[in-house]
C-alpha cells in the first residue's frame, strides 16, 4: 500500500440523490396526501390514481427511449387523438359487417396499433432520414396530427358506436384478480420497457446514441436505425394508449389529449431521464408519472387551487428538474 493511502479501499457508501430523488418525492407526496384526507390510501383511491396514469404512463415509457437516444417527440398527444378518432371510425364502420362484439374491436384496436406505428415511424423518417431536428418534425406533426383528427369530425366530436361501447368498455373499467386492467397493462408495458432499455442491445445502444452520436457511429451502431426504431416504440405504445382511451370515453375530438406531451416530457424528466439523452430509467418515469397524477389528485381533494392550474405545476416541475440535471453535471 502506498503512503498517500492511494490504493486504501473507499469504506461506506454515497447516496445517489438522483436515484433517491424521485422515490423521496414520492414518499413526502404519500404522507402529504394520507395527512391532507383520510381517504386518500384507500384501495379506490390509490387504484384510480394509478388507472389515470396509465394513459400518460404507457406513452412516456415511449419517450423514454426517444429522449434517452437524444430525440424528443412533441407529437404524443395529437396523434394520441388521431389514433383514437381512426379507432372509432373503422370500428364504427366494421359494425355493419361485423357486428358489434368483440371481432370488431380487436380489428379495431390492431389498427390503432398499426396506425400509431406507423406515425412514429413517419416522424422517425424525417428525424433520420431527413435530417431534421426532432424538436421541428414533431412540432410540425404536433400540427399535422391535430388537424387531421379536426377534419376527421367534422370541428366535432367522434362517437363510438353504442352498440360497440357495452362491449368495449371493459376494457378499461374492469379488472384482473381485483386490479383494475388499465394497470395491468402498465406494468407489463413499463417492465417491458425496463428489460429492453437494460437487458437488450436495442437499449444500450439507445443510451450510446444520446449519449455521443459520433463515438456511437464509430462503435459500428447503426444510429439511423436504432433511432427510427424509437419513434416506431413511441407510436406503438400511442396506439396502446389509445386502445385504453376509447374505451374509457368513447369519443375523440380536437381537444383529446391535449397537452399529454408536457406530462409525458415531465414524467420521464422526473424519473431522472436526462433530457439530452445519454441515460433513460423506465422505473422513475413510472414513478414521475404517478408524482404527476398525486399532486393532481391531492389538489382535487383538497380544492388547494383551481385544478385548471395543474398544468401550471407540471410546466414548473419540467423546469425544475431540467436545472437540477444541470447542477448535477456542472457540480
Amino acid at each position: 500500500m502506498s503512503a498517500d493511502g492511494a490504493d486504501k479501499p473507499r469504506s461506506g457508501f454515497r447516496i445517489s440523490y438522483s436515484v433517491l430523488g424521485p422515490l423521496l418525492a414520492l414518499a413526502l407526496l404519500i404522507v402529504l396526501g394520507a395527512s391532507l384526507n383520510g381517504n386518500f390510501l384507500s384501495y379506490t383511491n390509490i387504484a384510480n390514481v394509478v388507472a389515470r396514469a396509465s394513459f400518460i404512463g404507457i406513452i412516456a415509457v415511449g419517450a423514454t427511449f426517444v429522449i434517452t437516444s437524444g430525440g424528443l417527440d412533441l407529437s404524443v398527444g395529437s396523434m394520441a387523438a388521431f389514433v383514437a378518432g381512426m379507432m372509432i371510425i373503422i370500428i364504427n364502420g366494421l359494425v355493419p359487417s361485423l357486428g358489434g362484439g368483440w371481432p370488431t374491436i380487436v380489428v379495431g384496436i390492431l389498427a390503432g396499433l398499426a396506425i400509431g406505428s406507423l406515425g412514429g415511424a413517419f416522424n422517425g423518417l424525417l428525424v433520420t432520414a431527413g435530417r431534421i431536428e426532432p424538436f421541428i418534425v414533431t412540432l410540425g406533426s404536433l400540427g399535422i396530427f391535430r388537424a387531421l383528427i379536426t377534419f376527421l369530425a367534422n370541428g366535432g366530436t367522434l362517437n363510438l358506436d353504442f352498440t360497440v361501447s357495452g362491449v368495449y368498455e371493459p376494457v378499461y373499467t374492469g379488472d384482473i384478480l381485483g386490479v383494475p386492467v388499465p394497470i395491468i397493462v402498465f406494468a407489463v408495458v413499463a417492465i417491458a420497457g425496463e428489460i429492453i432499455m437494460r437487458r437488450t442491445r436495442f437499449g444500450r445502444h439507445a443510451a450510446a446514441i444520446g449519449s455521443n452520436e459520433q463515438v456511437a457511429r464509430y462503435s459500428a451502431i447503426k444510429v439511423d436505425r436504432v433511432r427510427f426504431l424509437t419513434y416506431v416504440l413511441q407510436g406503438f405504445l400511442i396506439g396502446v394508449a389509445a386502445a385504453l382511451y376509447v374505451p374509457k370515453f368513447g369519443s375523440a375530438n380536437s381537444s383529446t389529449a391535449v397537452l399529454w406531451e408536457l406530462q409525458a416530457i415531465a414524467a420521464v424528466i422526473i424519473g431522472g431521464t436526462m433530457l439530452k439523452g445519454g441515460f433513460g430509467r423506465i422505473w422513475g418515469t413510472v414513478v414521475g408519472v404517478i408524482i404527476l397524477e398525486l399532486i393532481g389528485n391531492i389538489l382535487n381533494l383538497q380544492n388547494l387551487i383551481s385544478p385548471y392550474l395543474n398544468q401550471a405545476f407540471q410546466g414548473a416541475i419540467i423546469i425544475i428538474a431540467v436545472l437540477l440535471q444541470r447542477s448535477r453535471r456542472t457540480s
